[in-house]
């Protein structure tokens, strides 16, 4: 397992924003690299439900490679994607797919949904949270320059909708809803989830393999 120190929080996610969101928050965890392709999305699937599943998959991914270990651990996987005018807006393959994107995008109001999964992983049990999260934007009318000009920059890469907020265009608005979702974690969410799973008593016999061995 690919990862990043040994603590008991472990994002499941490839995504360095998603990271930089986590230690701007001062959380510290432990990164694990999904290497399980991701699945197309499913005839007549709603685009909520398909960033459900992708999340799950990965946090359950993640689980099967944990080392077996006498406490507690929460996994956060998520995945994200844009919607606009009803087609479903993921990374973009290459400089023309990011321009046709751009300019779906330009003059349009489009919606970041994002999968949010956490599981807590205890010795003898796992509890599970699933949920997505939604932000609505609007985009201004963009000038084939100013596609031009983001695409030379290269920010487009890996983003969803060829696009990231967080790289302060001004020709970017959210009108309702998270804006770090829309970066690729909702961290009012995810919050809310995580303290829900930690204020979850342990059971007794996960509470008796937290003990030391005697000597």
């Amino acid at each position: 397992m690919n990862t990043e120190k040994n603590r008991d929080l472990i994002l499941a996610s490839r995504s360095p924003r998603r990271a930089d969101l986590l230690r701007e928050a001062g959380y510290d965890f432990q990164i694990y690299f999904p290497v399980h392709q991701e699945d197309p999305i499913q005839k007549e699937e709603p685009p909520e439900e398909y960033v459900r599943r992708l999340a799950l998959h990965k946090a359950e991914e993640c689980v099967q490679f944990l080392p077996q270990c006498g406490h507690s651990k929460i996994i956060l996987a998520c995945d994200s994607l844009a919607v606009c005018k009803k087609e479903i807006l993921g990374k973009p393959k290459d400089e023309e797919d990011a321009r046709r994107m751009l300019r779906l995008l330009s003059d349009s109001v489009h919606y970041v949904h994002t999968g949010l999964c956490l599981i807590r992983k205890d010795p003898d049990r796992e509890i599970r949270r699933l949920t997505v999260d939604s932000t609505r934007l609007k985009m201004d009318s963009l000038s084939e320059q100013t596609i031009e000009d983001y695409i030379a920059s290269g920010l487009w890469r890996e983003k969803a909708g060829a696009f990231g907020y967080q790289d302060g265009n001004d020709w970017l608005h959210i009108e309702s809803g998270s804006a770090s979702n829309v970066v690729g974690l909702p961290m009012e969410l995810f919050q809310k989830l995580y303290q829900e799973l930690l204020q979850i008593p342990q059971t007794p016999d996960c509470r008796t393999s937290n003990h030391e061995p005697e000597k």
